[in-house]
């Protein structure tokens, strides 16, 4: 035992200690925020006002009946020159473009309209949308206006359908809620995105590992000492450990710079926000509605949930290292040959990624029931569904399983391991695989 911990601090210590290792886990928040703060200038930056001489000498839109046209993020002016004068100095008018309406019919049987821009630049595809949704607006008033049509009368013709979910197997449900499912589709997301990055990038680091020391004959050294098994867990354990130094660092930075960052822009983010409305015709916001959705939040089992995050998550790295450290010990010198034996692990990962794609859109079903139970997928798929809560025998179920492949599987890398490990000079086979999962000692 004392060797093993001695492995798994060499491990832990050798990569916290690298300049590598320091540099990312800081430099990966500030890279996140130093993205958010570019987003919300080139947010900000792209909704710009805009300076726009509109143009219609055939009173096509009925501008005195029917007013002004109105944009946030675009503003018409209505110049009195002509289209080929304002093509000359319109720029130093201050216009950063021409909209002029050519001669044609605008009236409730009116289905296509054409506008067309001038400019001495290419248009954006916003600021084309923008224009157009302008004068879609204004088509609307003359035809409702033509066929006697309110706008009160219009409105009531829409109608907004809100499904409330009731589980009737769920007691602790009194209220049921549109927001649930939602919330519950992007924690699960996240939660099955976490596992899958991490099994991706640590178990990578578990088999580089070994390979290096197989490549530079260090290993050679460390298995007079410890036994090849303990060498094979001690990288496992360590390199998990680095795994969630890191990301525990960043859980904990990540979340306070994302908050300065917001209140250090806040005016920028509630113009920008405040413009938005403005250009769609949409409220500000419902402070009852946001309310509502903290509770929902709320009301989730973190606890339980989160616990039982962490079990696969631990289950379906261990399963995943192990495969890595048994692939990795069993490439030659030619790193590139050997990367074909990666499929071996990296095909049920990607396959258990889409399966949890499919698994949170729809929990209950059965291709998610045994996505979630069978060994490879379990990992992913699971934590996908935890936060719709599964039934507690699927779960233990899946742990169950999971436990027993995860032990299995520690068992047959293990072997493949201590002779993996000091085979030089020949490209290993699935039939060299078998063979030494079988060897007698």
């Amino acid at each position: 035992m004392n060797k093993l911990w001695m492995i798994i601090q060499r491990e832990y210590l050798s990569r916290v200690k690298k300049k590598t290792f320091i540099i990312t886990t800081i430099l990966a928040p500030i890279g996140f925020v130093i993205f958010w703060i570019a987003l919300i200038f080139i947010m900000t930056s792209g909704a710009e006002t805009q300076k726009m001489a509109l143009l219609d000498p055939d009173g096509v839109l009925q501008l005195e009946q029917y007013g002004k046209l109105r944009d946030g993020l675009v503003m018409f002016k209505y110049p009195k020159q002509d289209l080929e004068t304002l093509k000359e100095n319109f720029e130093d008018k201050g216009y950063d473009g021409i909209v002029t309406i050519p001669r044609q019919v605008l009236d409730s049987l009116t289905t296509n309209f054409k506008v067309e821009f001038y400019a001495n630049k290419d248009i954006g595809i916003t600021t084309q949308g923008l224009i157009e949704n302008a004068i879609v607006r204004h088509a609307k008033k003359i035809k409702m206006k033509e066929m006697n049509i309110s706008a009160i009368a219009l409105k009531r013709l829409d109608t907004n359908v809100e499904v409330l979910p009731h589980n009737l197997k769920d007691k602790k449900q009194e209220e049921a809620s549109t927001y649930k499912s939602k919330i519950a589709y992007g924690v699960g997301m996240a939660m099955m995105m976490l596992i899958y990055m991490v099994i991706f990038i640590y178990g990578n680091m578990v088999m580089r590992s070994v390979m290096e020391e197989k490549t530079n004959r260090i290993v050679e050294v460390l298995i007079s000492s410890v036994k090849p098994f303990q060498l094979m867990l001690g990288k496992i354990v360590g390199v998990g450990a680095v795994g969630l130094t890191q990301f525990a660092i960043w859980a904990l930075t990540i979340p306070l710079l994302y908050m300065g960052v917001g209140f250090a822009f806040s005016g920028k983010l509630m113009a920008l926000e405040q413009t938005m409305n403005t250009s769609t015709q949409q409220p500000t916001g419902d402070v009852d509605e946001i309310m509502m959705v903290f509770n929902e939040i709320w009301n989730f089992e973190w606890g339980y949930i989160l616990g039982l995050f962490l079990v696969f998550f631990f289950l379906g790295y261990v399963l995943y290292a192990s495969l890595y450290a048994a692939v990795g010990a069993a490439m030659g010198d030619d790193w590139g040959e050997g990367q074909s034996l990666t499929l071996i692990v990296v095909l049920p990962v990607l396959i258990a990624f889409y399966l949890g794609m499919a698994a949170v859109n729809n929990p209950a079903s059965s291709l998610a029931f045994w996505s979630s139970v069978f060994p490879f997928f379990a990992p992913i798929v699971m934590p996908a569904r935890l936060i719709f809560d599964p039934p507690l025998w699927e779960v233990l179920l899946s742990i169950g399983v999971l436990i027993f492949t995860a032990l299995l599987f520690i068992w047959v890398s293990g072997r493949i391991y201590r002779i993996g490990i000091l085979m030089y000079g020949k490209k290993t086979t699935f039939k060299d695989f078998v063979q030494w999962m079988f060897r007698k000692d």
